[in-house]
């Protein structure tokens, strides 16, 4: 039998051949990102993975990192906390040290836990758990670690700045909540109670739903309580087709309210909302916008939508990456007790204008929070989403020092 040259001479000397494979391995820096490729929340996790390989282009036409390329592997979590960590184990298993993940707090306490017990048992291999977009506040609060970074901020924080604006809107009388059924769903509508009864107990919760995550394909009987209860105004932290198809049903249905939300722009959000004709009356919460008058980032947002039809949904996750890159270049190393040792506490220079931190007590990130309504664009604003010519207006700005929460971790830190 012949063979090929090359394997010719990698069946002669074997040794030659895996170390010239190893070299080519650590010629590339690998980081395992584990979300949804497949069904309900495929369409989120396919834009999440699309937006880390354009930001790993950027960073590797920078000349990459520690002269080694950037590289982003998807791995399919089915939104399942159990088949997430079998994605993990795989990654690790193919060398992986460093992975990202967002959608699902339930999916994102599993993967923290099993850092914290994983690089416990297996000193010298530990791996970094960096969490772009689950916001469960227990997770830098009771269910801290040292191994998870969280660059989202946490649902109370978001909250706290959503109550704030509601607490001055005086057409707010009658309130409905619904959400998913999941930590993050309860923790939205726990915290809307608590702070609204605080800040204006004159609001009646007329409704308070919760119902199953990624579902529902037909949100028309929800609806119908929402309308049937007279409500004025909504809060949902619905994320993906359950905010899409909520506000679908909403617009069948001709409900007019003020929306309040945590992910009103992922996909299909947009869209929805034009449908309903609820004209800047959805307002969201986060840490960017792509109308947000800063060079940069509309720079960043020009170039992402070339090379894509959506905008970014997660500025976040370019504040993640830069500070990733940072950190291991600071560093001088890609091992995760160094890069962990560099990103605490580290301050930063955030993607939309303005200083961030890393919170050392509980890595959480702090960084300038916007609300933001959607509806009709001015002159001032160029982008609009989906095609639908409407966009996103900026309400208000928090800065920095004005987005903090207290923090009851109590971190275990390596010895």
């Amino acid at each position: 039998m012949r063979y090929p040259n090359a394997l010719r001479v990698c069946l002669i000397l074997p040794v030659l051949c895996f170390v010239s494979i190893h070299a080519s391995a650590q010629d590339t820096v690998k980081i395992a990102y584990i979300d949804p490729l497949s069904g309900g929340g495929a369409s989120i996790g396919e834009v999440g993975l699309k937006t880390f390989q354009f930001l790993a282009d950027e960073i590797n036409a920078k000349g990459g990192v520690l002269g080694k390329k950037l590289e982003i592997v998807g791995y399919d979590n089915k939104l399942n906390p159990q088949e997430s960590l079998v994605q993990v184990q795989k990654a690790i298993d193919a060398g992986i040290r460093i992975v990202t993940q967002g959608n699902g707090s339930s999916v994102a306490a599993a993967i923290s836990d099993f850092a914290a017990k994983f690089n416990e048992r297996n000193p010298g291999k530990e791996f970094l758990y960096l969490n772009y977009a689950a916001v469960d506040p227990v997770l830098t609060n009771d269910k801290c670690n040292y191994w998870h970074f969280r660059w989202d901020a946490n649902s109370d924080i978001k909250m706290e700045a959503l109550t704030n604006h509601m607490k001055t809107r005086p057409n707010i009388k009658k309130l409905y909540l619904i959400n998913q059924d999941y930590s993050f769903g309860q923790s939205v509508r726990s915290e809307a109670r608590k702070m609204l009864g605080a800040k204006r107990p004159d609001i009646q919760i007329v409704g308070d739903e919760l119902h199953p995550l990624l579902k529902i394909t037909d949100f028309a009987p929800y609806i119908a309580k929402i309308k049937a209860s007279g409500a004025d105004s909504v809060i949902t932290g619905n994320w993906g087709q359950d905010f899409a198809l909520l506000l679908k049903a909403a617009a069948d249905a001709g409900l007019q309210v003020d929306w309040y939300t945590y992910y009103a722009g992922g996909t299909g959000g947009p869209t929805a909302i034009k449908q309903s004709g609820v004209n800047h009356r959805v307002f969201q919460i986060a840490e960017g916008f792509a109308n947000i008058p800063h060079q940069a980032s509309q720079d960043f947002e020009k170039a992402l939508r070339t090379k894509y039809d959506f905008g970014l949904f997660y500025p976040r996750a370019v504040n993640q990456i830069r500070m990733l890159v940072a950190a291991i270049n600071e560093a001088k190393s890609l091992e995760a007790p160094k890069i962990a040792a560099k990103l605490e506490a580290m301050k930063f220079d955030v993607f939309t204008g303005g200083e961030g931190f890393m919170r050392k007590d509980d890595h959480q990130f702090f960084q300038p929070m916007y609300i933001a309504s959607f509806g009709e664009r001015n002159d001032k604003e160029p982008f609009d989403e989906e095609k639908t010519g409407w966009g996103w207006r900026v309400v208000t700005k928090l800065d920095t020092a004005n987005t903090m929460l207290p923090t009851t971790c109590k971190m275990d830190r390596p010895s």
